[in-house]
Order: structure tokens, then sequence, then C-alpha cells
């Protein structure tokens, strides 16, 4: 099946995926903030979030559109600035958190429990809004399609597909194995320095997302 469509190396392109899901980015530790300050069931919303923000790439580089973020650097640096906006604002908020889980109120919301739809959208847009990820689906996936396939945008999209459900596994893995480890934690506050952590992380990944040349 695969091959008829052009792919080849599948079982080295499932390789390659593995690493780049243990691999840790903006996504995994969204995933952990919130497996182990909200339980596993916020890290999974904020994975469902991530895996249609994964879509938004999949369906771009089917259409091309990924390749005009490529060839373009005013495209590829507004889109590089919103995400890297986006990624700050994120951990600004979780800095502010407080001792008693309350944080100041901002445009993502508020309070100890974040609302699930708040925590999807943090995980979309942290996903689809950064051009990095784009340009890697770009780069990455035409070296497992033959150049003669007659189907080259079928092949993309499977191979995202793939890409997007191996990451389904991983993540929810993570997600649960993150809330499992979080009912360990007794030391005081421990919420409060996760959300912390999280946030210094969220903001090393906006710099450097900011200070990406294309």
């Amino acid at each position: 099946m695969f091959a008829s469509i052009g792919i080849h190396d599948l079982a080295i392109y499932l390789i390659a995926c593995f690493v780049l899901y243990v691999t840790p980015g903006p996504d995994t530790f969204l995933i952990l903030t919130r497996s182990t300050t909200m339980g596993a069931r916020a890290g999974l919303v904020a994975m469902a979030g991530i895996v249609m923000g994964g879509f938004v790439h999949i369906i771009a580089a089917t259409v091309g559109l990924s390749a005009i973020l490529a060839a373009s650097a005013t495209a590829f640096t507004i889109i590089k600035w919103v995400g890297a906006a986006y990624l700050v604002i994120i951990g600004i908020q979780m800095l502010l958190t407080k001792a008693n889980g309350a944080t100041t109120t901002t445009a993502f919301g508020s309070g100890k429990d974040y609302p699930y739809g708040t925590i999807f959208m943090q995980g979309f847009l942290s996903n689809a809004l950064n051009p990095k990820v784009a340009v890697f689906f770009l780069a990455f996936l035409p070296q497992f399609i033959d150049p003669a396939s007659q189907h080259k945008a079928l092949a993309f999209f499977v191979l995202g597909c793939l890409f997007n459900l191996g990451s389904i596994f991983w993540n929810s893995f993570t997600a649960i194995t993150a809330a499992k480890f979080a009912t360990f934690i007794k030391a005081p506050n421990s919420a409060l320095w996760i959300n912390r952590g999280g946030g210094a992380c969220f903001l090393g990944f906006g710099v450097k997302l900011a200070m990406t040349d294309k």
C-alpha cells in the first residue's frame, strides 16, 4: 500500500519519528505541566490540541503552503514572531501562578484549573504557530517519498498522519505517566514550582524561536 503511493523506507521513517517524539520541546513541556498540576485528563486535552495543530502543518505541506513559508523570509518571520510571542505569553502565565493555585487573569484564562477549552487551544496554537514545525515537515517528509511518484500529495498526507498517530500514543503515555508521578510528589507547593519551571521553559522556547533564522 505505502509503496504504491511512493513511500519508501517506512521502518526508518518510524524510527526517526520516535526519536523526535522523545526529544523534549514546547509540546512535551505543555503536556508535562498540565498533567502534573491538573491530572492526566488535562494533559490528554493538551495533547489533543497539539495533534490538531499538527494537522495544520500536515495539510499545509500537502497543498504546498509550507513551501511558500520556507521560501518567503517575510512569511516565516511573521509566523515566527507570532509563535514566539504566544510561547512567551504561556510562560508568563505559568510564572504568575501563586501559592494558592490562583493566577493573574489573562486573555488565556485564570484560576487553578484552566478550562479544558483553554488547554486545548494552548496545545493547538503552540504547535500550529511554530514555523519550525512547518519547515521541518517540508524538509523531513520528502526524504521518504519517491521523486517519481504520481501521488506525492497523498504520500505527504499519509506520512504526516502516521507521524501524528505515533505522537498520540507517545504523548498519551507521557501525560498518564506524568500524572501518576505527580501523585507521589508530596512537597509543599509542588504544583506552584512545576508551573514556574514550565513557565521558565516556555519563555526559553519563545526566545529561542524568536532568534531562529529561516
